[in-house]
């Protein structure tokens, strides 16, 4: 197989535009440039011609002076976008300005037995492969780095939060293990995607490559050897299924992210505290001269939160008519690539948020005190139910959350005046019912059971 190029241009010929530093952060963008899919389109042209000299079909010299052609820089890709509407595709004004840029004889056989949609399909497999590498590398980073989190702070006890109300404690190691296990599962599914899914597309003008004869399945055989794609059982113009996975497991990857940068975003406020971002010069205000905004975790939820509306844009442009659609192929292309960059966008800023993620535990034990020991209150139930009857444990210990509540009285003392508790309970045993890092169940073995799958994913990735 021989090495593809991959593209580092900006996406435009003024670099990155205005809003790309927020909503385009990371590798992804510049993989995903029109400078990236006419790339990989003469990649395609390429890998083509190289097939049908193998195929015996053209000369191999004429398939050598195509491939020499076959690079960017010699097309003007405005000129290109331009001549496109004059037939519905991009391909059609490249073909002949390839063909053009090879002259000769080589000249005839430039997208020989293939139709555009082969050439964009492909295409769109090439540019979704590069663009997993940096946006797999990102998500990859940031499990490790909630990894980091998780272990460092396996007993870090904070309130959890249910309804964004405190429930019981739990751990910011467990909360970590969980942002760490989602990143690790969307990770898995990409890289399923990416080493099973994605495949070539030769099927000529109705999929049957009739224009090759008999050398046509050996001609797809040889395409996508060369450009490292799977090889499908048949054409796939209609059949968008593959498409529809890729979505998914972009879809996936946005929700894995989205999670995180929404705790992060909570955790953060100043009311809770409990967390900050810690890259130095980033979080300023135009007009507020002492905020300190979580930008990273923004970023993330940002970009993270406009992948469903692409995703559900590419399934429902899965129903493909006959043999060639007419209108949904030509939703796919720009919607793949916002898709990619979004996503990508969001786990870049993930990584930047996780990576310097500053814990503040002692405010997070405060925050635990807030209510006087109220989210302990389950813990006092089950401990006097043995005595008086689960429902009437219940019961009691509920007048006296609401007389602490409403009183403004601390818990211990609500629970001391209730007589079916001081009656088995004595204010050393209350105390300590009452400590929140003696209820935290299995929350330590959760988190070490995490990081054991969590390294198990990881082998064989640096």
């Amino acid at each position: 197989m021989r090495p593809s190029s991959s593209p580092s241009e900006p996406a435009g010929p003024g670099g990155a535009g205005l809003f790309d530093g927020v909503l385009a952060r990371g590798g992804v963008r510049v993989l995903v440039s029109d400078r990236a899919w006419l790339q990989a389109m003469l990649d395609v042209e390429a890998a083509l011609a190289r097939a049908l000299a193998r195929s015996g079909l053209i000369p191999a010299e004429d398939a050598e002076a195509i491939g020499a052609a076959c690079r960017a820089e010699l097309f003007d890709v405005a000129t290109l976008g331009a001549a496109a509407p004059d037939t519905g595709t991009p391909v059609v004004p490249m073909v002949r300005s390839l063909a053009a840029a090879v002259g000769g004889r080589a000249a005839g056989h430039v997208h020989r037995g293939a139709t555009s949609q082969d050439v964009m399909d492909t295409a769109a497999m090439l540019v979704t492969r590069r663009a997993f590498d940096p946006l797999l590398e990102d998500v990859h980073a940031a499990a490790g780095a909630a990894a980091g989190l998780a272990a460092a702070h396996r007993g870090t006890v904070l309130a959890g939060r249910t309804l964004l109300q405190h429930a019981l404690p739990t751990t910011f190691g467990l909360q970590a293990a969980g942002w760490m296990s989602g990143l690790d599962s969307a990770a898995a599914r990409l890289e399923d995607v990416r080493a099973t899914r994605l495949a070539v597309q030769l099927g000529g003008a109705a999929g049957t490559l009739a224009s090759l004869g008999d050398q046509g399945l050996g001609v797809a055989r040889f395409v996508a050897e060369d450009l490292g794609l799977a090889e499908p059982v048949l054409p796939w113009h209609t059949e968008r299924t593959r498409i529809a996975e890729v979505a998914g497991a972009l879809g996936e990857a946005a929700g894995a992210v989205a999670k995180p940068a929404r705790d992060v975003i909570l955790l953060a406020q100043t009311e809770v505290a409990e967390v900050r971002e810690g890259t130095p010069g980033r979080g300023g205000s135009s007009t507020l001269p002492h905020k300190r905004n979580p930008i990273a975790a923004v970023g993330a939820a940002a970009g993270a939160g406009r992948a469903p509306g692409l995703v559900a844009t590419l399934l429902s442009s899965m129903a493909h008519e006959h043999e060639r659609a007419a209108g949904p192929w030509h939703t796919e292309w720009v919607t793949l690539s916002q898709l990619l960059s979004t996503v990508g966008s969001a786990a870049a800023w993930l990584r930047d948020c996780l990576e310097h993620l500053e814990v503040d535990a002692a405010r997070m034990r405060s925050n635990l005190d807030l209510t006087g020991g109220l989210l302990l209150a389950e813990r006092v139930a089950t401990a006097l139910a043995p005595a008086v009857g689960r429902l009437a444990a219940h019961d009691a210990v509920e007048r006296a959350a609401a007389e602490a509540a409403a009183a403004g009285r601390p818990f211990a003392d609500a629970l001391a005046g209730i007589p079916e508790i001081r009656e088995h309970l004595s204010n050393e045993e209350i105390a300590a019912l009452l400590d929140p890092a003696g209820y935290l169940g299995s929350a330590g073995a959760f988190v070490d059971r995490a990081l054991e799958a969590h390294r198990g994913r990881r082998e064989g990735h640096p």
